[in-house]
């Protein structure tokens, strides 16, 4: 009889052991990205929340727990109705604005004409510039008294006299915004006209042929193509403007009270003039809860990622 060799099957690894030998193989190529979302995210959001709960004095002694007296204290302020109605203004007002006039500035700048490289290069000096150095020419060009836009504006017989625009809350307000559009649509733009790469030619080339118009062309063939890219901005776009501050520091920041302010400029001003450091940090507590859940609602109502 002849002996034949039979192979010992070697017993399978456990599924759970696997992955915990692939985890400890992963690790030392994840552990700077871990150490840096650690110490960079992790540790100051804590840190945050742990002082909205303590008893800050004016300059930084901590005198104990506040348990939620805090947040008691930053819901019982009479400015904070006006700051988070202004605060949703601003967000969806210069959102709004700087989407639509992206679509419009991408759709342009995907055709050819002369000059087009001159003009997309044009569109990024905006977001080139320092944000707080062209706030800062935009309030001291609207100077009612030696600034060159409003003596522009009365040149051109708009205005009778030189007008405060960064003088009274609702005007200052508007000019923030305006500025806030500006240098949001460099971004914006090119991430539209990405996707605008993405179009294919042969189908918008065969829509126009089965007799669709540019309206029903762009909706129908060319604006799904473009969902992704858009929703993609517009996420981004709702954490900076709502997060953002030199801005509004720069154009409103002299203006006494609270009618211009947003939740991150009243951080700000609690900080600032008020020394109050826990109120502080429980209002950056609120506003951050606040950015997640309108990030959550959106991804959840929008779906960027779903297949069209």
């Amino acid at each position: 009889m002849t002996n034949q060799l039979m192979e010992v099957p070697t017993p399978a690894i456990p599924a759970r052991r696997q992955a915990r030998r692939d985890l400890v193989a992963a690790l030392p190529w994840l552990l700077p990205a871990l150490t840096l979302i650690v110490t960079i995210v992790l540790f100051p959001a804590g840190y945050l929340v742990w002082t909205s709960t303590r008893d800050v004095s004016p300059v930084g002694v901590d005198r104990g727990s506040a348990g939620f007296d805090n947040y008691v204290t930053l819901f019982d302020s009479p400015a904070l109705g006006r700051v988070l109605l202004n605060t949703a203004v601003w967000v969806v007002g210069v959102v709004v604005v700087t989407v639509l006039v992206s679509m419009a500035l991408a759709q342009f700048l995907d055709k050819a004409f002369p000059g087009r490289r001159l003009v997309r290069l044009a569109v990024i000096v905006p977001w080139a510039a320092s944000v707080v150095m062209t706030a800062t020419v935009f309030y001291y060009g609207l100077d009612p008294f030696y600034g060159v836009m409003n003596q522009f504006l009365i040149d051109l017989g708009i205005l009778d006299t030189g007008f405060g625009f960064t003088r009274q809350p609702v005007p200052a307000f508007l000019v923030a915004m305006g500025v806030a559009v500006f240098v949001s649509l460099p971004f914006t733009t090119y991430t539209i006209l990405a996707g605008l790469q993405m179009v294919p030619r042969e189908v918008v080339e065969a829509a126009s042929v089965d007799g669709a118009g540019p309206v029903r062309t762009y909706w129908s063939v060319i604006f799904p193509v473009l969902r992704p890219a858009i929703a993609v901005a517009v996420l981004i776009n709702i954490i900076n403007v709502f997060n953002s501050l030199p801005i509004l520091r720069t154009l409103t920041g002299s203006i006494p009270g609270y009618d211009a302010d947003t939740t991150t400029t009243l951080i700000f001003k609690y900080i600032q003039q008020d020394r109050q450091v826990e109120t502080a940090s429980a209002l950056s507590v609120v506003n951050f809860v606040i950015v997640l859940a309108v990030i959550g609602i959106y991804l959840r109502v929008v779906r960027p990622m779903r297949d069209e």
